[in-house]
């Protein structure tokens, strides 16, 4: 199961926006990395970079690697719709991601951690594929037994109101995914149709 451990901070400095983590250091260090910091003279990116860096941006914001993010793409462009907001939505529907943004877990690294470690079922079966698509109606929860560690209940701060294609029960612990999300809806800045523009050529 591949995922990026590379520095966290030095990607945030690459695109100046806290996608790994809470960005705590950009007020100390927005120079992009590289020799010579905010001396280095920097080229005006050309059209294949930008394609190419908002690729880069999607791939660490939802924590997806080149061959699964190229998967997802494909069958974002095989479904009916606009393809940039299909990926957007495949990536949105991803377990890890749902977990989340329920607000289970404080980030998106954490919430794969809570999948793989078996922590976290779909409609009453543990899953522990991070990849996992979710489908309207799915409803997410903790396996028994892990709802009762205080560890990991004590993490859980509810779902954000602005994500209306989830709910939360807080009673009972457990979230639903009630549809995919429309573009609009989802914060990510994210130039999805530059993506599509590359993987176009």
């Amino acid at each position: 199961m591949a995922r990026y451990t590379g520095p966290k901070t030095k990607i945030s400095r690459i695109f100046g926006e806290p996608i790994l983590g809470n960005g705590k250091w950009l007020n100390k260090n927005s120079n992009p990395p590289g020799q010579h910091g905010a001396a280095r003279k920097r080229k005006s990116l050309g059209e294949y970079a930008l394609q190419l860096r908002e690729k880069q941006k999607a791939k660490y914001t939802y924590g997806v690697l080149e061959r699964q993010f190229r998967r997802t793409f494909e069958e974002a462009a095989r479904r009916k719709g606009v393809t940039g907001e299909n990926l957007i939505k495949l990536l949105e529907a991803r377990l890890d991601n749902a977990v989340y943004r329920l607000g289970i877990a404080p980030s998106r690294p954490a919430a794969r951690q809570l999948v793989s470690h078996k922590h976290v079922t779909v409609n009453g079966e543990v899953v522990n594929v991070p990849s996992f698509q979710l489908k309207p109606g799915d409803i997410i929860g903790f396996k028994p037994g892990s709802d009762a560690k205080t560890g990991l209940t004590s993490q859980v701060r509810g779902k954000n109101q602005k994500f209306n294609w989830l709910d939360w029960n807080e009673t009972e612990m457990r979230g639903t995914f009630i549809a995919y999300p429309e573009r609009e809806s989802v914060p990510e800045n994210i130039k999805e149709q530059l993506i599509v523009e590359l993987y176009s050529k």
